[in-house]
C-alpha cells in the first residue's frame, strides 16, 4: 500500500499552465451565443454546454443544441440536441455520469413552462427524454442529494412564483412530489447547496426578505432556518469548504441597482451575520469555489452593463481581493470549476437590462487562472497507473479488495485521495456502480501527511461484477475511474 501512495505523490503539486496567475485568457468560442444555458464538468473532464437563449430581447429564442468544451484540445464541438429547446433549465450530473436536463422555458412569445427533462448520456453524446416533472417550472433549483437522487424546488411556474418541490430517481427515470417549502409569492429568486449533513439549503429573496428552508431528505420535508429582512434580491450563494454558506451581490430591491454587501450563513447554528463587502457591486454574477477553497466572483451587471471585474473571496481572512479583468464585460453567464483547477467562463450578455441597444450575446469562452492549481482528486489502483483494480481494503480486516476476496453490498472498505481541503467540511461523493455510497470517514490518512482517507459503505443494489466502475467527487469535480471486485 505504501508503494501505491508514494506512485501519487505528483498529484499532490499544483498544476503549472502557461498563463499568469489572477489573469483571464481568450479560450475560443462556442458554436452559437447563448445566455440563460447551462454548463456541466463531465466526469471524464469535459464541459456539457446546453440550451439557452439566442436572443436577449422579445421574442426569446431558445435553443435546443448543446456543445462539448475539451479542455486538452481548448475547441468546442457540436453533441446531440436536446429533445425540446429551453432555457432558464437546470442540469445536473448524476452519479453515473450523465447528466439530468429539467425544465425551463420555450419561447418565442411569452414563457412556456416546461414540465420535460432529458438524460444526456456522454457516452453516445445523445439526449433522451425522461420522466415528466409534476409542476412545469422554470428558473428553479436542482440538488444531488446524498443518496444519489435530485432534489427539484422553486421556480417559476403557471402559477406564478412556486413553493412546491419534487424529487428524480435516476433508478426508475421518474419524478415523485414531496414536501413543499413555505407560501412565499412574493419571492423570485431562488438557489440552493447541499450542506455537510445531507440536508439541502434552499434560500429564497425578495425585495425585502431572504428566507431559507432546509429539506431533509429523510422525511421529505423543509423546514425554515432563515428569515432575514436583508434588502438583497437575487444573491449568488456559495458553500465554503468550512461549512459556512457566502450570499453575495444581488439587486437592491427588484432594479434599483446592484449591491456589492456580503453575509455568512452559519450551518451550525443558523445564523445569518454581515461579511465583508465585495470590492464591486454586483448583480447576475457567477461565484466559483476555486480548488485552494477560495471564491472567484466574476462580472454581473452594474448599473445595467455587464462588467468585466473579476474579484476573490478569501474565507481565511474574510476580504476580497481585487484579479485581473475578463476579456469582455458579461453578466448571465456561467462559470465551471475544471479538473486542472482553471475556471471556464461562457457566454452571456453584455447588458443586464433586456432592451436591444447594447444587449449583445456572448459566444466567446475565457479561463480563470489562479495562483495555486489544485488539480481534482486521485484514486490509486494497484497497477500504479490510477486505472483497473483499486487500492481499497476491507474495513474490518485490511486486506485488499480483489477478484479472489471481493467485497459485499452493504460493507465498509477503505482508500485513499487526494486534493481534499485540509479541515474542509464538506464531504466527498463516492460513486459505486453509478450509486453513491454512505461517506462514514473523511479525513487526513494515519501516517501520510498530504493524504486523505475516505471509509464508505457498499451500496445495496449493484450488480455483481469484479470490475465495479468507482470514482470520487469533492465539490464538483471527479477523480480518475478505478474498479473493484464485488460478490
Amino acid at each position: 500500500m505504501l508503494r501505491v501512495l508514494l506512485i501519487g505523490l505528483s498529484f499532490l503539486c499544483g498544476v503549472s499552465v502557461a498563463q499568469t496567475p489572477g489573469t483571464f485568457t481568450l479560450a475560443g468560442s462556442m458554436r452559437a451565443p447563448r445566455v440563460l444555458h447551462t454548463a456541466t464538468l463531465l466526469n471524464d473532464g469535459r464541459v456539457l454546454v446546453a440550451g439557452g437563449s439566442q436572443s436577449s430581447v422579445n421574442p426569446i429564442v431558445p435553443l435546443s443544441s448543446a456543445e462539448i468544451y475539451d479542455p486538452s484540445t481548448g475547441t468546442f464541438s457540436a453533441t446531440g440536441d436536446m429533445t425540446t429547446a429551453r432555457q432558464s433549465h437546470t442540469a445536473t450530473l448524476l452519479p453515473d455520469g450523465r447528466v439530468l436536463i429539467a425544465g425551463g422555458s420555450a419561447g418565442p412569445a411569452s414563457p412556456q413552462f416546461l414540465g420535460s427533462a432529458d438524460i444526456y448520456d456522454p457516452s453516445t453524446g445523445a439526449f433522451t427524454a425522461t420522466g415528466e416533472m409534476i409542476t412545469a417550472r422554470s428558473s428553479h433549483t436542482a440538488t444531488l442529494l446524498a443518496d444519489g437522487r435530485v432534489l427539484i424546488a422553486g421556480g417559476i411556474g403557471r402559477s406564478g412564483y412556486l413553493s412546491s418541490a419534487e424529487i428524480y430517481d435516476p433508478s426508475t427515470g421518474s419524478f415523485t412530489i414531496t414536501g413543499g417549502m413555505a407560501d412565499r409569492s412574493e419571492a423570485p429568486d431562488y438557489a440552493s447547496v447541499l450542506l455537510p449533513n445531507g440536508s439541502a439549503l434552499i434560500t429564497r429573496t425578495a425585495c425585502a426578505m431572504i428566507d431559507g428552508e432546509l429539506y431533509d431528505p429523510h422525511n421529505g420535508t423543509f423546514t425554515q432556518i432563515i428569515n432575514s429582512t436583508a434588502r438583497q434580491t437575487g444573491p449568488s450563494t456559495t458553500l465554503l469548504t468550512n461549512g459556512t454558506v457566502l450570499i453575495a451581490g444581488g439587486d437592491i430591491c427588484d432594479g434599483d441597482g446592484a449591491v456589492a454587501n456580503t453575509a455568512l450563513f452559519d450551518t451550525s447554528t443558523a445564523s445569518v451575520t454581515a461579511n465583508a463587502t465585495m470590492i464591486h457591486a454586483r448583480e447576475s454574477h457567477t461565484a466559483t469555489l476555486l480548488s485552494n477553497g477560495t471564491v472567484l466572483m466574476t462580472g454581473g451587471s452594474i448599473g445595467g452593463a455587464g462588467s468585466a471585474t473579476g474579484e476573490v473571496y478569501d474565507p481565511s481572512v474574510g476580504g476580497f481581493t481585487a484579479t485581473g479583468n475578463m476579456t469582455a464585460p458579461r453578466t448571465l453567464h456561467t462559470a465551471t470549476l475544471l479538473r486542472n483547477g482553471q475556471v471556464l467562463i461562457l457566454g452571456g450578455i453584455t447588458r443586464a437590462t433586456q432592451v436591444p441597444v447594447g444587449a449583445v450575446l456572448l459566444s466567446s469562452a475565457e479561463l480563470y487562472t489562479s495562483a495555486f492549481l489544485i488539480p481534482a482528486p486521485k484514486l490509486f489502483s494497484i497497477s500504479d497507473g490510477g486505472q483497473g483494480q483499486a487500492a481499497a481494503w476491507h474495513g474490518t480486516t485490511g486486506d485488499l479488495v480483489s477478484p479472489t476476496n471481493p467485497a459485499a453490498g452493504g460493507e465498509v472498505l477503505s482508500m485513499y485521495t487526494t486534493s481534499l481541503a485540509v479541515g474542509g467540511v464538506i464531504p466527498p461523493q463516492v460513486a459505486v456502480g453509478g450509486r453513491l455510497a454512505e461517506i462514514l470517514y473523511f479525513g487526513a490518512a494515519p501516517g501520510y501527511p498530504g493524504y486523505f482517507q475516505v471509509n464508505f459503505r457498499i451500496p445495496s443494489g449493484v450488480a455483481p461484477s469484479p470490475t465495479v466502475p468507482v470514482h470520487l467527487s469533492y465539490v464538483g469535480r471527479s477523480s480518475n475511474e478505478v474498479t473493484i471486485a464485488i460478490r
